[in-house]
């Protein structure tokens, strides 16, 4: 007599016996997580806490401040690049903080060099330099301690990102107290840059072990000069 072959029964893996356990689960119907806008929402604060908070926040990553409220800042730049012995400044010449410095930049001591040739014209000079370059800023951010800057055609990024330092002329009367108030009120919405940059800091970075070097990809230095008119 002839047997039919016996039957094999399969035996649920592992994953079947989750998958049973979660559709066995009953459902869950707790309370909605509370929504946390504290991040985004405004502080608040007054004018001398923004600022100073922006200042906590940056001196604690290296950023260097020179004060030249109620005062001439390119003089007080002037000044403050012969005592660090910093050689040249780039600038753009069509943005209004480079006409500033043509119009009064001391004949002696550090030279002016206008950013006024193509990347590929100017790389190898660009790159071995020396100096510094000033851009202008758009706000700052004192929930995170960052300038705002928007970069184009009049004021390339290569300016803040490529000389060994950063120099940045920054109105405190443009400050925010999160990035949302800067959003709505420079109405971003509408006109978006095609190209911005948050800055706490010189260049930084750390290997596996987390200890932070400085000026490795970027600016050594970034100093900000403060203005109020």
């Amino acid at each position: 007599m002839i047997l039919p072959p016996a039957r094999v029964l399969a035996m649920p893996s592992a994953r079947d016996n989750i998958l049973a356990r979660l559709r066995a689960a009953p459902a869950a119907h707790g309370p909605k997580p509370a929504e946390d806008f504290t991040t985004v929402s405004a502080k608040g604060w007054t004018p001398e806490e923004q600022l100073a908070r922006l200042r906590r926040i940056m001196e604690s990553v290296h950023t260097e401040f020179l004060d030249a409220r109620g005062a001439d800042w390119v003089a007080a730049l002037h000044v403050w690049m012969i005592d660090q012995g910093v050689p040249s400044l780039l600038y753009a010449p069509a943005t209004s903080v480079g006409q500033t410095l043509v119009a009064s930049w001391p004949m002696v001591g550090p030279r002016l060099t206008p950013y006024d040739r193509t990347m590929g014209e100017w790389k190898a000079d660009l790159f071995a330099g020396e100096g510094a370059g000033i851009t202008g800023t758009n706000g700052a951010i004192a929930f995170t301690g960052s300038l705002i800057l928007s970069t184009g055609p009049d004021e390339p990024r290569t300016l803040s990102l490529v000389p060994p330092v950063h120099i940045a002329v920054f109105n405190i009367n443009q400050i925010y107290d999160t990035m949302l108030e800067a959003m709505q009120d420079q109405n971003w919405t509408a006109a978006m840059p095609t190209n911005m940059l948050l800055i706490s800091g010189p260049s930084k970075t750390a290997d596996i072990e987390q200890v932070l070097a400085y000026g490795v990809h970027g600016p050594k230095r970034l100093l900000v000069v403060l203005t109020d008119h």
